[in-house]
């Protein structure tokens, strides 16, 4: 009941933020949504043993979300970045530390800035890629915890299934496939079943991706800020997968 009651209360108001929202209330929610991602991220990050990336990361992560500057050149100044503050400390572990600052940055802030011209190009743009992984959990949890019989990866997510994966993407293909051909103008339905699908498979390595990150950290949960869904980014592991997956095709139709 907390998981749906949660979802209640949260889905208006993202949808309110993505289709109408002006610009400055849709960066100021995107901001918090990676900062929180950030923030979770960065425990799970210390429980390496490593010394967690720190409150740099923050700053540096808001500076490549709000960058409009050649992205590599960025990429490159916050590597250094990275590199000399790992000087600190116990050196045997600077390596380790400046790969977990870096890592960080690019996990959840660079993933969450694919989602700013995804708007600017159109809100359906950044709706759908959204509703992308929505609709995915929705049947991959309902199918995959009445028929799933087969393990997808066992030692990293124990209750996911290939009966869930599947009907993950079928779910996300129909739903989110045919919100992008109806308000998307010019998309094609082969077209949209092929990056909805992409994009889904995408979302669940993310999943995956960010579970392994927790058990190889000894950590169940991100968080528990949402009821009934644990941390947040725990809800938005596969959005930060899917979303490069989306903007890369759309700059490839442009």
């Amino acid at each position: 009941m907390k998981r749906v009651l949660t979802a209640a209360v949260l889905v208006p108001i993202i949808v309110y933020v993505v289709l109408w929202a002006n610009f400055w209330v849709f960066l100021a929610v995107l901001s918090a949504a990676a900062l929180l991602s950030y923030r979770e991220y960065n425990g799970i990050a210390a429980a390496y043993g490593f010394g967690a990336p720190g409150p740099v990361g923050y700053g540096a992560g808001l500076l490549l979300l709000a960058s409009t500057s050649e992205a590599w050149l960025l990429l490159v100044a916050l590597a250094l970045i990275a590199f000399s503050l790992a000087l600190r400390g116990d050196l045997a572990k600077s390596l380790p530390r400046a790969a977990l600052l870096f890592a960080g940055i690019v996990y959840v802030f660079g993933c969450w800035k694919c989602a700013i011209p995804l708007r600017q190009q159109s809100p359906h743009w950044l709706m759908y890629a959204l509703l992308v992984n929505w609709a995915g959990d929705i049947g991959a949890y309902y199918v995959g915890r009445t028929f799933g019989r087969h393990k997808m990866a066992p030692r990293v997510s124990p209750h996911k299934s290939w009966e869930g994966a599947a009907a993950s993407v079928v779910t996300s293909v129909l739903l989110a496939g045919a919100y992008l051909v109806k308000f998307v103008p010019g998309i094609t339905i082969p077209f949209a079943i092929a990056l909805t699908a992409a994009a889904n498979a995408a979302g669940q390595f993310g999943d995956m991706a960010e579970s392994a990150m927790k058990r190889g950290a000894g950590v169940k949960d991100s968080g528990a800020i949402l009821p009934g869904h644990g941390g947040f980014l725990d809800r938005v592991d596969s959005t930060l997968f899917s979303l490069p997956v989306v903007y890369a095709c759309l700059l490839l139709i442009r």
